[in-house]
């Protein structure tokens, strides 16, 4: 094959902290980003404090890594994913991608389920699995910071307002109802619970969002979500509401 006339690969120099007990994740990022690019690339390793502060002072930056291609200073992670060109995530806007990574999971989850005990993936069981698994990781996000989802709760939920502590039993209200409908156990518990957060919460969520009109973010995967109240919520509701009447139809 004659490779003279290939062309000749870019090339770059990142200068980053490698250390006996710290390797920056965003450096080793930089790195990746750049040989899939297509660049050659010149690796500086900074491998001490003193180091990493002289190269700081030197080139008049506060972080690292830093890239430079041919003799202009391109910058930090960030600052390299705008020069090629990528996609820059903002961390304020708003984003379904947390629930539907969620909701696929707990399909998933479901159908496996479904499959270990009965041979097939689609059956009502699967079903009945999908809502009760999607409660007890619903319920699991918000329990990581209790305080912060109860904070964004109190914006919307009717019930939540009148008697705060509401704000703090609800996930753990959720992921009992959940657990149980999963083992399909003590229904004359699971169903009540399940109707009343269910109930509540649709109500609180249709309010605030259709008849108030209101813009506020949905603390039904936890408190740091830039998820909208709205759709998402509601649906978590409605769910639990259907999930408690079948339920209780088959218990009958």
């Amino acid at each position: 094959m004659d490779l003279s006339n290939a062309p000749t690969p870019r090339r770059a120099v990142v200068y980053r902290m490698v250390m006996p007990t710290h390797t920056c994740p965003y450096g080793l990022k930089a790195l990746d980003l750049l040989k899939r690019n297509g660049f050659a690339v010149e690796d500086h390793h900074l491998t001490t404090r003193a180091a990493t502060d002289a190269f700081k002072a030197e080139h008049g930056v506060v972080t690292t890594p830093q890239v430079f291609v041919g003799a202009e200073r391109i910058g930090g992670y960030d600052d390299l994913r705008r020069f090629l060109g990528k996609p820059m995530r903002d961390p304020k806007a708003t984003s379904y991608r947390p629930v539907a990574a969620l909701f696929a999971i707990t399909a998933l989850m479901a159908m496996a389920a479904s499959y270990a005990v009965s041979g097939q993936p689609f059956t009502m069981r699967a079903a009945e699995w999908f809502i009760a698994f999607s409660m007890c990781v619903l319920a699991l996000l918000k329990l990581q910071n209790v305080e912060t989802f109860a904070t964004m709760f109190l914006n919307y939920d009717l019930l939540a307002k009148r008697w705060v502590p509401y704000s703090y039993v609800y996930p753990f209200a959720e992921g009992a109802a959940g657990v149980l409908m999963v083992a399909g156990a003590l229904t004359w518990l699971s169903v009540p619970i399940a109707l009343f957060i269910g109930t509540i919460g649709a109500v609180s969520v249709f309010k605030a969002v259709y008849i108030d009109k209101r813009e506020l973010k949905c603390a039904c995967v936890g408190g740091g979500s830039n998820v909208p109240l709205g759709f998402v919520s509601l649906t978590e509701n409605l769910l639990m509401i259907a999930m408690a009447l079948w339920m209780a139809r088959l218990a009958v």
